[in-house]
């Protein structure tokens, strides 16, 4: 008897294998350098920091908005510019920066009023930063061809 598999789950087991190959250039160090590099220096997220379960929300969004500019890293290899990129997963991008903001804010301890501007910012630079580490190592493997 024969297994019938669909065109999805054929495309799922593609996206999970080359997701597997884009994690591996990544280990847990970098991932709590960059949040202490970010969130360590704000009163608000020192204080959360503390607590591992924060952090590990942290480190997931890393890994999403990584995974997201390795995922759209295909269209810089065929000539698009980076900002052209960016705006294809403008909505993807916003959603990942709204979400560690808003997660940041509910966690908080009250003290949140004057600085939720500027955590904001912290948020918003650093989902970039993990967007474009992941777009560079994406538009690096398709030059290799490794995809």
């Amino acid at each position: 008897m024969n297994v019938i598999t669909t065109l999805k789950d054929k495309r799922r087991e593609k996206q999970i294998k080359y997701e597997r190959s884009v994690l591996r250039d990544l280990s847990l160090s970098m991932l709590k350098e960059r949040v202490n590099q970010y969130f360590g220096s704000t009163r608000i997220a020192s204080s959360l920091l503390m607590n591992t379960g924060i952090e590990e929300a942290c480190y997931d969004l890393a890994l999403e908005a990584y995974l997201l500019g390795a995922k759209y890293s295909k269209f810089g290899y065929y000539g698009e510019t980076i900002e052209q990129v960016r705006q294809r997963c403008f909505y993807e991008e916003k959603h990942l920066i709204d979400t560690l903001y808003n997660f940041l804010l509910y966690w908080g301890s009250g003290e949140e009023g004057s600085l939720s501007e500027s955590l904001y910012y912290n948020c918003e630079q650093y989902v970039y930063t993990w967007w474009k580490d992941g777009f560079d190592k994406g538009e690096r493997r398709h030059k290799l061809r490794l995809h």
